[in-house]
């Protein structure tokens, strides 16, 4: 049920008539009627602005990659998925900062900022002039609503640690809210990460329901440059241009329509790409960069992304929670050769879980290089030898072999897996391969039912690993590389809560250094993130902040536009 009916609303019962009838006339009182009503309100107030002249408005682009928004357009929505939370900061609702070219923080829906001396208060001021896509004005009731609800456990939202160090939020004005919050670093940075939700619509739904609302798939209202207009369930989603986004943040974006287009198949949707039926191959796999580099009017953009891949080890496992060991198989892993073999070199060899392009990222921290002969040395030291001549370590009776598993659909990893246990093997480690479906996958790792897995974290530009490696998060849901060691959770305990950067770089060197040498995880390689452009599709921005970074500037000229809609 909607939590206040604006006059727009009322009014937009006569389109929604048009098709069901008024009230008790429609369909269903629950989410049916939510949605009508919903998307209703949003026809009635667009509906009114002029179209705007200047040649760069116009045209549609389609961008394609493999799989569904997992979230949809919903910020409360879980499971997590990268792909939905940039659209839903980029495209369909707005965060209250972003950061810029230079990765410095500046104002979107907020205006401005002040934090407190003492660091204890943190006040935004927002603009005047967004408006929810129904009419209605966002303001600082939306942004209260939407710290509590990501913030209530009863939400689920898979990332509340963002918050851990707030306190409280107080709503001093319409367009002015302030947050109580112990001192601590990267304060901003969850407003950067989880966009604005809309306070008036979603209001009254128990905080349990709201990651399943149908908000986030079928009827989502924005405040961002582009609207909602359909969602084929596994086909696509399709926006269109806001034409009352604010002037003073670009104004409507110069597309009409942005196409989302699902294609399961990576070949289907290069070919695509090459013909002309996608504009945007997200995600493109390596082995297909050379075919796009080299066709006519295409071109690949590749920078510097933020996930990186890593084998966990069940460290309860007698085998793995020896430091000895877990050093031995990272000496064992070629593992820039590994980025050479499957990535074709688009990537870096990751050391510790701080990327490159972090600013706490130290390159000196011991790398632990591939060197098969130390360790074999390692490994004869910890007790694992070839007793009976079979080619394979054993100890107390036991052999060194186990099964190194990972999830379905990614060939990234199905490759990785052959490799490694290649390398494995010649050092005298038994290792056998398995694949399990995501789901099944990611709930065997919560409930720590497996030996060994390849996986894959999307690192923030706000770190805490907390979560991953303290030695209390052995019982959370994301804890299997928790280690009992309490060099390392101090520095977990201690990082967040030096506001300064200087003065918490010497912490930030000697944490890496130390997760470096425990090796919770063997961390393999940051990839690179690629993508295959149509050079119709101009002034594509896309760097380490997203994909979808500057949307609202894309353009296609005139004579080459045509119709898109599939």
């Amino acid at each position: 049920m909607i939590h206040r009916q604006s006059h727009r609303i009322r009014a937009a019962c006569l389109a929604v008539a048009l098709l069901y009838g008024c009230a008790g006339d429609v369909p269903g009182t629950g989410d049916d009627l939510f949605c009508a009503e919903a998307n209703a309100s949003v026809d009635a107030f667009l509906s009114g602005f002029d179209a705007p002249t200047d040649s760069r408005y116009g045209g549609t682009a389609v961008v394609s990659r493999t799989q569904d928004l997992a979230a949809g357009m919903n910020a409360f929505g879980a499971p997590s998925d990268f792909m939905s939370v940039q659209l839903q900061q980029f495209a369909m609702l707005m965060t209250l900062v972003r950061l810029n070219a230079d990765l410095e923080f500046e104002p979107y829906l907020a205006s401005s900022w002040e934090l407190s001396a003492d660091g204890s208060e943190l006040t935004f001021a927002l603009r005047e002039d967004v408006r929810w896509h129904d009419g209605e004005p966002t303001t600082a009731e939306d942004v209260a609503f939407t710290y509590r609800r990501v913030t209530d456990p009863r939400t689920g939202f898979p990332n509340s640690q963002y918050w851990a160090y707030y306190e409280g939020v107080e709503v001093l004005d319409t367009y002015t809210v302030r947050f109580r919050l112990r001192p601590h670093s990267d304060i901003l940075d969850p407003w950067r990460t989880v966009a604005i939700m809309p306070q008036h619509l979603l209001g009254d739904v128990p905080p349990a329901d709201l990651a399943n609302h149908p908000f986030g798939q079928r009827c989502p209202v924005g405040n961002g440059p582009f609207r909602f207009i359909d969602h084929a369930g596994g086909q696509q989603w399709t926006f269109e241009a806001n034409p009352a986004f604010p002037q003073d943040l670009g104004g409507r974006p110069f597309l009409d329509r942005l196409v989302y287009r699902i294609i399961p198949e990576k070949l289907t949707v290069l070919t695509e790409l090459l013909t002309g039926g996608v504009d945007v191959y997200l995600v493109a796999l390596p082995q297909h960069a050379e075919q796009i580099q080299s066709a006519e009017g295409r071109r690949l953009v590749a920078f510097q992304g933020r996930n990186y891949s890593y084998i966990t080890w069940n460290l309860a496992d007698d085998r793995f929670s020896d430091v000895m060991v877990r050093k031995a198989f990272a000496h064992a892993i070629d593992r820039q050769g590994l980025v050479n073999a499957i990535m074709d070199g688009y990537g870096i060899v990751a050391h510790t879980s701080v990327p490159p392009f972090h600013w706490a990222y130290d390159p000196d921290v011991d790398l632990l290089p591939y060197d098969p002969a130390l360790a074999r040395r390692l490994l004869d030291e910890a007790g694992w030898v070839d007793t009976n001549g079979d080619g394979v370590r054993d100890k107390d009776g036991q052999r060194l072999a186990f099964e190194l598993k990972t999830n379905e659909g990614s060939q990234q990893k199905a490759d990785a897996l052959d490799v490694i246990q290649s390398h494995l093997g010649a050092v005298g480690v038994d290792v056998t391969t398995g694949f399990v479906e995501v789901g099944t996958f990611y709930q065997q790792l919560f409930d720590r039912d497996f030996e060994a897995a390849i996986g894959t974290w999307n690192n923030d530009f706000k770190l805490d690993d907390w979560s991953l490696f303290h030695s209390d998060a052995d019982t959370t849901q994301y804890g299997w590389g928790s280690i009992d060691d309490d060099e390392l959770a101090m520095y977990l305990d201690t990082l967040m809560l030096v506001p300064d950067r200087e003065e918490s770089q010497p912490l930030w060197s000697a944490y890496q250094q130390r997760l470096a040498e425990l090796q919770p995880y063997t961390f393999l390689y940051f990839d690179d993130r690629i993508h295959g452009i149509n050079e119709r599709l101009r002034d594509v921005v896309m760097d380490v902040r997203g994909d979808f970074v500057n949307v609202t500037e894309w353009w296609i000229p005139a004579d080459e536009r045509r119709l898109r809609s599939r």
